[in-house]
């Protein structure tokens, strides 16, 4: 077993909806910011709307009835229902509902997101890079991509933003942002408990429970989950399955009126997972433009090694090394409310922590290679938000506000090669004990403080003609610290052997500091055609703040840090959307319509020198990326009895200039060389994605019990895209689609009960592919889920 080393603390019924970024200013009271009074805490937890959403959403935030439908700019809600019902409870599985995010992990803290094909880099993670899609939960930002890995706790609703959310939501959303809003407390005690246990050892429990602690005044709620399952990959070497899930997770909350006027929130959570994860899988073995020794079926060979199966869905590993994937997250936010009439004031202050405890055998196979892998690290942030808007119907309505927030993060990592390293990295003819037990130990830290102030106004020109302008400035600083040193392996005084060695891992010192402003921008302006007929157009200038390379530097001819490759310039996003939102059919089909064009200069890339034995990721900006899409989201209720949705997206990205790429793998050679990958595929982008369901219900009996049968089915597929930042032939993940079925009854008496299946035809496909550190050839990867089946009973009360 692996030794782990941990600092834990102690301690589609709302199916798919299409709305709008202005849906999420009025909808719902957990937005980073907004234009909108937040609405008055509900006396009890509003019940889910039917499977499928029509976008006939009424909402009340700015104290008058209004229909989500007659606001701007696209965005996809999906309700706490819609995951209860197909038992989806991560940011990974989310993905098959919602056809424009896509999920990249190799591990909770290597996760990247995007939306629309952009957000995140590709390769291993980097401190001082931030991601372009913003997660909050509850009105907090949270900085740590690993966050989408949790599970998720007690959701009323999920709010995905496409495009620019600069503006309001702030801090680094050029792709845009999730949005999530877990359930309020209420003053009418309540509460639920559910199992579900299914293939692969399966089992989830979840409870929340939720009343008055003092009648009218002070409420309370608590809720957990608890989900465990065996490994999908069987490791022959040790006998034992890897890969698994193991997580708990609690979060509370205390709701106080003490007056009409001021309403007081109080969130904690606490968050723990503990993994023997991630390992991948053989994929392929691609050829390079090394000499045929230096590929991998003849360093295998040499070793006299062949992996347990080169076919990836056998699920066989054989690493030889430790592996897990600690992670421990918590926080506490504070959100005040006060109502001054014609004023509404909201303050958001937040505290979160975030350690991550891994071990990792980085080369993926039985051989001694990289014998270990590990960047535990430590991240705390702080936030405070002051905003000051509108209340009721004006002329003008209008939202101002001032955003702090301050992150520090430190990693103390180490590589340690093994006696097989110096054959698989070096020149022939290198002694094994070069490397064997060369360590590097590299400390980091890297401290970011960003200041902000906002503003946004809606001018009702007319009854139908509405402009919606908005300015955000922000100041960001940014300080690291970066150093590496080394030990062990041979005692030489050869030179020769000295200079290789030092090829794999180098001594380095250096330090880094960035100050920058940015001012982002968006104006949306829309018109009613026609009762039930919006169209608009909206255009957004977003930023994404630079960076400091956090991982390394490459090195100058005279061995010592690229200083110039420290810092990284921020990213600057243009996008121009152009949408239609319309309902037919006395309103019982919901069909939205948007187009989209968006320019990124100085695309942030994380990219890997491709020199050999180099072992380094490291921060860079590519001169232009373009990409531009169309998206269209159905919702229908033909009858009482039966839910339709579809929402599809095609999507065009491309490198426009990268003249200075890392090479893709087929074509490395022995030195190091760029490419230009210009006009290139840009990573991680499906062309097509669709996702599209339904749902069957109507009155039944069990048991002698009266209630409701139904049956659903969502299929999603996404076509061919490349999992690497080279866009190698041999890293395309080929198209797929996933067919997930559920069945079952509720209960009048407050219960449910079904079975589902997930992956349903037991397609095979990739979640994930990367080239093995060397550049030998090799390509790893992580199989998606196998067919699994299983069964939830959930009561309410």
């Amino acid at each position: 077993m692996a030794i782990r080393k941990r600092r834990y603390r102690q301690g589609l019924a709302a199916g798919v909806a299409t709305a709008t970024i202005a849906e999420i200013l009025i909808v719902s009271p957990a937005f980073a910011t907004t234009d909108e009074p937040a609405p008055e805490p509900p006396v009890q937890q509003a019940s889910q709307p039917s499977f499928a959403q029509l976008g006939d959403i009424v909402v009340t935030a700015r104290r008058r009835e209004e229909r989500a439908q007659d606001v701007p700019i696209a965005l996809t809600v999906i309700g706490g229902e819609q995951l209860d019902k197909t038992n989806t409870y991560n940011v990974g599985q989310l993905t098959q509902s919602a056809p424009s995010v896509q999920l990249l992990s190799s591990n909770p803290r290597n996760t990247a997101i995007t939306i629309r094909g952009i957000g995140a880099s590709y390769g291993l993670a980097n401190d001082g890079l931030e991601q372009g899609v913003g997660i909050y939960v509850d009105q907090v930002y949270y900085a740590r991509p690993a966050t989408a890995t949790l599970d998720f706790v007690d959701l009323d609703q999920i709010e995905i933003l496409r495009g620019p959310q600069g503006t309001l939501f702030g801090k680094n959303t050029t792709a845009g942002a999730l949005n999530i809003t877990t359930r309020n407390a209420s003053f009418t005690p309540s509460g639920t408990a559910e199992v579900s246990v299914g293939s692969l050892g399966f089992v989830q429990a979840k409870a929340t429970v939720t009343g008055p602690i003092v009648d009218d005044v002070l409420a309370g709620r608590l809720s957990l989950v608890s989900t465990r399952r065996d490994g999908t990959l069987d490791n022959v070497r040790i006998g034992r399955d890897q890969n698994d899930q193991h997580s708990f997770a609690l979060r509370g909350q205390l709701l106080w009126t003490p007056t009409e006027k001021l309403t007081v929130r109080a969130y904690g959570d606490w968050n723990r997972q503990l993994l023997e994860c991630c390992t991948q899988v053989f994929v392929t073995a691609g050829a390079t433009l090394k000499p045929l020794a230096q590929q991998y079926a003849a360093l295998a060979a040499g070793r006299g090694y062949a992996v347990p199966s080169t076919n990836p869905y056998d699920r066989l590993v054989d690493v030889d090394g430790d592996i897990q994937a600690d992670q421990w997250q918590a926080g506490g936010s504070l959100i005040v409310d006060y109502d001054f009439g014609d004023l509404l004031f909201t303050s958001i202050s937040a505290y979160r922590e975030w350690d991550w405890e891994p071990a990792n055998d980085r080369d993926y196979i039985g051989l001694d290679i990289v014998r270990q892998s590990a960047n535990p690290s430590h991240q705390d942030q702080t936030s405070q938000e002051f905003r000051l808007s509108s209340v009721g119907n004006n002329r003008i309505d209008w939202v101002g506000g001032l955003y702090y927030f301050n992150q520090t993060v430190a990693t103390d990592g180490v590589t340690e090669w093994g006696r097989d390293a110096a054959y698989w990295l070096l020149a022939a003819g290198t002694p094994d004990a070069l490397l064997d037990g060369y360590k590097a130990f590299n400390v980091s830290s890297i401290e970011t403080t960003s200041y902000a102030v906002f503003g946004q106004a809606t001018w009702n020109v007319t009854d139908r003609l509405k402009v919606t302008p908005g300015l955000r400035y922000t100041h960001e600083e940014k300080t690291g610290q970066y150093e590496l040193t080394v030990e062990g392996g041979l005692v030489t005084t050869d030179a020769t052997l000295i200079s290789r060695r030092l090829g794999i891992a180098r001594p380095q010192f250096y330090q880094a500091e960035i100050s920058d402003g940015s001012l982002s921008g968006q104006v949306a302006v829309s018109y009613e055609l026609a009762p039930d007929i919006l169209t608009y157009v909206s255009y957004a200038r977003g930023f994404k703040s630079g960076g400091i390379n956090m991982a390394g530097l490459p090195t100058t001819a005279a061995g010592l840090p690229a200083l110039t490759a420290a810092e990284v310039r921020p990213e600057a996003v243009t996008t121009w959307e152009l949408g239609l939102k319309t309902q037919f059919f006395d309103r019982r089909i919901t069909a939205n319509l948007a187009a989209y064009s968006t320019e990124i200069e100085d695309f942030q890339a994380n990219v890997v020198d491709a020199g050999p034995g180099a072992l380094r990721g490291y921060l860079a900006n590519v001169e232009l990326v373009e990409i531009k899409g169309v998206e269209l989201d159905l919702n229908a209720r033909p009858t009482e009895a039966i839910d339709l949705y579809a929402n599809v997206a095609w999507t065009d990205g491309e490198y426009t200039s990268f003249k200075n790429g890392p090479c893709p793998l087929e074509l490395v050679g022995t030195s190091t060389a760029a490419c230009d990958l210009s006009g290139k595929d840009l990573p991680g982008v499906s062309p097509w994605a669709f996702a599209v369901g339904g749902e069957v219900h109507g009155p039944g009996r069990v048991l002698g019990l009266n209630g409701e049968v139904f049956a659903g089915a969502d299929v999603s597929y996404r076509s061919t895209y490349n999992s690497d930042a080279a866009v190698s032939r041999y890293t395309e993940i080929e198209g797929y689609g996933l067919l997930n079925l559920r069945a079952g009854f509720r209960s009048d008496a407050g219960w449910d009960a079904f079975v589902w299946v997930k992956n349903a035809l037991d397609e095979d496909y990739l979640q994930f592919v990367s080239v093995q550190t060397g550049n030998s050839g090799l390509v790893i990867g992580n199989p998606g889920d196998e067919r699994t089946v299983g069964f939830t009973l959930r009561a309410t009360y």
